[in-house]
């Protein structure tokens, strides 16, 4: 009775960018439906719509950050948190000096 209606989470997968490519020429110039295309290769169709979107966006088509300007901004923020992280050590190694000093 408990595994009713309960789906088991499928496994995170990852896809290359060529592939991605593919589905989205598959949607936008085939003859069938982000459903049926997601359906055939086993994929689900909020990841295709987002493959789609994000396909529109690079193109210029829809507004949005494109893919490289959401690399960048990924690589821009982890900078920036281990920036952070560096300023709290050297306030702690500043603070334990000052105190030993006394």
């Amino acid at each position: 009775m408990e595994s009713m209606g309960k789906k088991k989470p499928r496994p995170r997968r990852s896809f290359t960018p060529e592939f991605k490519a593919e589905i989205v020429d598959l949607c936008q110039h085939g003859d069938r439906s982000v459903g049926q295309v997601a359906k055939d290769f086993d994929l689900t169709e909020t990841a295709v719509r987002d493959w789609i979107r994000q396909a529109e966006v690079n193109a210029g088509q829809r507004d949005g950050l494109t893919s490289d300007e959401r690399e960048e901004l990924a690589r821009l923020r982890r900078e920036n948190r281990r920036l952070r992280e560096d300023v709290e050590v050297l306030k702690r190694a500043t603070a334990f000096f000052a105190k030993e000093t006394r």
